[in-house]
């Protein structure tokens, strides 16, 4: 919902229903992750995506109908081995895909999640989608981490719900939980679908230089929440770098360790070295790889590499720790300018994020996506 929420709210408050189809679920090969969804309002217009084309029709057509007065209902989309050509997924994909009318009445919590999203406070909603009482379904709770709001038709549903969805919210996923009707955690029968909103991942970017402005593009693309760090203010400024979140004069090391001190980094940051100075590499190196982070990559040819691992050592680094070290860093794409040379950099971080190889697809079998 995250990639339709300023549209959905923009509409809400104007007193406007909308049609929302949300993935729940996806099997295979399917091309939308759990929480994509799209939207169909009342004068006819369709934004966002559930399946990047395969079956935006029939949702769309499912999101007219709730419109129309039609309960929400949980549907499964994908192909069939008889009948590619039916309403489905030709990639041999399944979705399931939940749809509801949203307004005011039917989602009164929703402009608390817009103002926490915006805030950048996690926050998760947790929807009914499948209950044998079928005024259950579409009953929404919303969940921090302190406190809730709204309701999914009794206590016991509720506190089961919320004590699964913060763990999920904690991780930054995003999936269906399976209860008993009355929140028999060992039952079945209802099926709910957590929606976790966690604040956009940080990528550091350091060293204020034509390859850190390429990389910040293509980072805030990607949907991180970028921050370039230099400690000379000439180049550290907000006219170079115009489309990040912050620009920030200082040591790198001592940036970063600050930032570790103060809980603002975590296993889903990226952090990106490209000064291939040592007097600044080096220092910072020592403290980022001794974090839980999600991506280390340091700029530099094979002999900077060889120079960086032989200082690192000598401050007391070890195997494991450098381990953690995408030096040089990037896939092997023959990058030349920074724009590639960023390309080649996110290639390297989608891939350790969902364990591809980075070999043509062409020179493959099997699925084509990978699940974490």
């Amino acid at each position: 919902m995250r990639d339709v929420l300023d549209e959905l709210i923009k509409r809400y408050e104007s007193g406007q229903a909308v049609g929302l189809g949300t993935v729940v679920a996806t099997f295979r090969s399917a091309p939308r992750p759990p929480g994509a969804a799209m939207l169909v309002t009342a004068d006819g217009e369709a934004v966002g995506s559930v399946s990047g084309g395969c079956v935006e029709g029939a949702v769309y057509e499912r999101g007219e109908a709730v419109l129309d007065g039609e309960r929400p209902a949980l549907q499964r989309y994908g192909v069939s081995d008889d009948d590619a050509f039916a309403v489905g997924l030709t990639c041999g994909g399944i979705l399931d895909v939940f749809v509801e009318r949203v307004d005011r009445e039917s989602f009164p919590e929703l402009g608390e999640v817009a103002e926490s999203v915006r805030l950048e406070e996690p926050v998760a909603v947790a929807t009914v989608v499948e209950h044998p009482d079928s005024d259950r379904i579409g009953a929404h709770l919303v969940i921090w981490n302190d406190r809730t709001s709204g309701g999914l038709g009794e206590q016991r549903v509720d506190d089961a719900v919320v004590d699964d969805a913060r763990g999920m919210l904690a991780a930054g996923r995003s999936g269906v939980l399976e209860y008993g009707p009355q929140g028999q955690r060992r039952g079945e029968g209802m099926r709910v679908f957590v929606n976790a909103f966690e604040p956009p991942p940080r990528m550091l970017v350091f060293g204020a230089i034509d390859f850190a402005a390429a990389m910040a593009r293509i980072g805030s693309f990607l949907g991180y929440r970028v921050t370039v760090c230099d400690a000379r203010p000439v180049f550290a400024t907000r006219s170079r770098f115009p489309e990040v979140d912050e620009v920030v004069v200082d040591w790198p090391h001592r940036y970063l360790a600050a930032e570790v001190e103060a809980g603002r980094v975590d296993e889903r940051t990226a952090v990106m070295v490209l000064t291939h100075d040592p007097k600044f590499d080096v220092p910072l190196l020592e403290v980022a790889l001794r974090q839980r982070l999600a991506y280390v990559g340091a700029m530099g040819s094979r002999r900077t590499h060889d120079d960086r691992i032989a200082r690192l050592r000598e401050v007391g680094v070890g195997d494991r720790e450098l381990e953690r070290l995408s030096s040089p860093i990037g896939l092997d794409l023959g990058a030349r300018t920074p724009e590639e040379t960023a390309v080649s950099i996110a290639a390297e971080l989608i891939a350790l994020r969902w364990g591809g190889r980075g070999v043509r697809l062409s020179e493959r079998e099997g699925p084509i996506h990978h699940h974490s």
